[in-house]
């Protein structure tokens, strides 16, 4: 059993590795059953911030996992910042004891900080990486992934820059433009329902938006830009190996 969350298809192609039927949080999350069963559970979803999306923190915070072993793939595109100690440390507090932490290098899909063309050029050696942590998830291996101090240093500097802006200033990152043709699939790639087409053209709602830029990579006419400077507005990404209907299907809230 496998549970995942995906905003632009790395970590439900990785999630498919472990389980070809895993299982997406966001339409976990629509339901009322929190219990599950199995011999494995694995987790497997990207970090923001170095952290767990808030949806998936919610996630281990109520769902109740009765399992032999526990293992979390987090996905991230450039520095982790020490992201397997604070999901062990998250894990704690929800009373879950969890086997195995790992991270993975995939493609960075965050645009104010990256081009995504330049990102797709880079052979970061996702299949031989994949193919360890099997074999350490298939022997059973308890670990939690290293975290130096520079890690940790680096996670800090993240939280004393949150300091200086808003406390809700990732709620309020998009903008639409008038090249919006009210296609809706940024509506239908939202995990937390915080777009909408309304009147013919997508309107963005702050309050439970999960910043994964769903919307923005999926968006055909590039309508859905940030309100800060990206590195190449006129690239987007998208998993190789995942095609649309499988990110509409796993974020899907209608």
């Amino acid at each position: 059993m496998v549970f995942y969350f995906t905003g632009t298809g790395n970590s439900l192609y990785v999630a498919k590795q472990f389980d070809p039927k895993p299982m997406s949080i966001p339409q976990v999350m629509r339901n009322e059953e929190r219990e599950f069963f199995a011999d494995s559970i694995g987790l497997i979803a990207p970090i923001y911030g170095h952290e767990l999306p808030l949806m998936v923190k919610e996630f281990l915070k109520e769902a109740d996992l009765h399992t032999n072993y526990f293992y979390i793939i987090l996905t991230y595109g450039n520095r982790h910042g020490g992201a397997a100690e604070l999901a062990k440390e998250l894990c704690d507090s929800c009373g879950i004891t969890v086997n195995y932490i790992n991270v993975l290098l995939m493609v960075d899909n965050w645009l104010p900080s990256f081009d995504m063309d330049e990102q797709k050029k880079i052979d970061k050696k996702v299949e031989e990486q994949i193919a360890a942590i099997q074999t350490e998830i298939r022997a059973r291996k308890n670990m939690i992934s290293a975290v130096t101090e520079e890690d940790r240093n680096a996670h800090q500097q993240f939280l004393d820059n949150m300091k200086q802006m808003p406390p809700n200033a990732w709620q309020h990152l998009f903008r639409v433009t008038d090249a919006c043709v009210g296609c809706k699939i940024c509506e239908k790639v939202c995990p937390s329902a915080s777009v909408w087409v309304i009147n013919g053209k997508a309107v963005h709602t702050p309050g439970n938006c999960q910043t994964c830029l769903a919307c923005a990579h999926a968006c055909p006419q590039k309508a859905i830009q940030l309100v800060i400077p990206e590195k190449n507005p006129n690239a987007r990404y998208r998993n190789e190996h995942i095609s649309l209907n499988e990110i509409i299907e796993s974020n899907n809230q209608k």
